[in-house]
């Protein structure tokens, strides 16, 4: 059997890792738009930084495809699907066939309609190219403004200013990390950075970039012009999906798959952050980008691909962990739901020490939980989470800096440690 992977992710690897664990006869193929071998994208801001050594963004051996008996067409973009012929098409005009596919592609930054945008000096960061780009023009910079506050824009701002740059973040809600933080802890993060020389806009965003051919200057929504060299736009990603969209895929925000990772079209399979699969706390089906969960999906698919039907991928949790200006940081499932309505909240809070815990319930189940500072036993609250575990006789000790294993009922206790064996 001829497999063909698209995209060079952490969900390829998955797969191929998978298959190759059961299976050496199939012939795999990888097509990747990017001339690299897998490398780690969390660390291309370490890289920035100077932190790491460019040969520490490769998280798998060098003779790793060999070793796997895959064959790698990188550096070359896939310019049409076929999927009833069973067929994809390469910007250079050649085909590739295939009995059984996987679309790994992951995710492209967004791009706002921006006055400027196009501008020399304005880059996005999420793959290893832009740390290339942005590192060649580095050392001629003094100040760059970094549009958006959240995961991808703060770990941006701080390789910057390891850099020894003047940084400014603009970010268009009320508080930075928005979407994984409330306002208590985002409110600790932001003094943090602050004590590290950033600075950081709030309730704005950039309208318009200013300068000839190159970047200048940066007019917001407020009215107000700051003066910059460079600009880091870091507002999000969204699913990969342009090339399948009119392919006949169902396709929402991102490719919807099934528990078996399966499309609905025969033979098609997809996994990582441009599916849209189950959330195991909303019950359903969204996008959720993060590395543990986009490997999970790959070994399921690339199980179900050569026939084993043991691996099911039953749903995943949205789920980050980010350090920031040396604060740990842990968010699990709904942090700041739209609705108040049915949800009872345990948090904890120590001012002198910048720990900050908060515990979401509903329903007498862990829905949330968010970590500052001191990040033991989230691993124990994740796995409540998951196994939806009933909390009403603990729960006014889940924030409890003493919480453990120990806290839980016997019985409870009893089946935790037996599956940790």
């Amino acid at each position: 059997m001829k497999i063909l992977i698209i995209g060079n992710s952490v969900a390829a690897i998955g797969a191929i890792e998978a298959i190759r664990s059961k299976d050496y006869s199939h012939e795999i193929t990888v097509v990747s738009d990017e001339p690299y071998p897998v490398y780690s994208r969390p660390l291309i801001s370490y890289l920035l930084a100077k932190e790491i050594k460019p040969s520490q963004i490769y998280y798998r051996s060098s003779d790793f495809y060999e070793k796997n008996k895959v064959k790698t067409i990188l550096g070359k973009k896939v310019n049409k699907v076929f999927f009833d012929q069973k067929m994809i098409q390469l910007e250079d005009g050649e085909k590739v066939y295939y009995d059984c596919i996987l679309l790994s592609t992951g995710g492209n930054p967004f791009i706002p309609k921006l006055e400027g945008i196009d501008k020399q000096g304005v880059f996005c960061f999420t793959k290893l190219n832009d740390v290339k780009r942005i590192s060649s023009q580095i050392e001629k910079v003094k100040k760059v403004v970094v549009i958006g506050g959240g995961l991808i824009g703060i770990k941006a701002a701080e390789a910057l200013k390891k850099r020894k740059k003047e940084v400014i973040i603009v970010e268009l809600a009320k508080h930075i990390l928005s979407l994984t933080m409330d306002e208590t802890a985002s409110s600790i993060l932001e003094k943090a950075l602050k004590k590290e020389g950033i600075e950081i806009l709030t309730s704005d965003t950039v309208k318009e970039i200013i300068g000839d051919k190159e970047v200048e200057a940066v007019r917001l929504s407020s009215g107000k012009t700051i003066y910059t060299e460079m600009v880091i736009v870091a507002i999000g990603v969204l699913p990969n999906i342009e090339i399948f969209k009119e392919s006949g895929l169902k396709i929402g925000k991102g490719i919807i798959v099934n528990e078996r990772m399966e499309t609905n079209l025969k033979d098609v399979y997809s996994a990582g952050d441009v599916t849209e699969s189950y959330d195991l706390i909303s019950g359903q089906y969204r996008t959720i980008p993060i590395w543990p969960n986009a490997y999970y999906q790959g070994k399921v698919a690339g199980s179900q691909m050569v026939g084993d039907k043991n691996y099911i991928y039953e749903g995943g949790l949205m789920m980050n962990s980010i350090e920031v200006a040396n604060i740990p940081t842990i968010s699990v499932g709904l942090v700041n739901p739209s609705s108040k309505d049915g949800f009872e909240v345990v948090k904890r809070i120590d001012k002198l020490s910048n720990e900050y815990r908060k515990i979401l319930i509903k329903d007498d189940k862990i829905v949330g939980a968010l970590f500052v500072g001191n990040i033991d036993r989230a691993g124990i609250i994740t796995g409540l989470i998951r196994d939806k575990i009933n909390v009403k006789r603990f729960k006014k000790d889940l924030v409890s800096n003493t919480f453990g294993l120990i806290s839980l009922p016997q019985e409870l206790r009893k089946e935790r440690l037996y599956s940790l064996r």
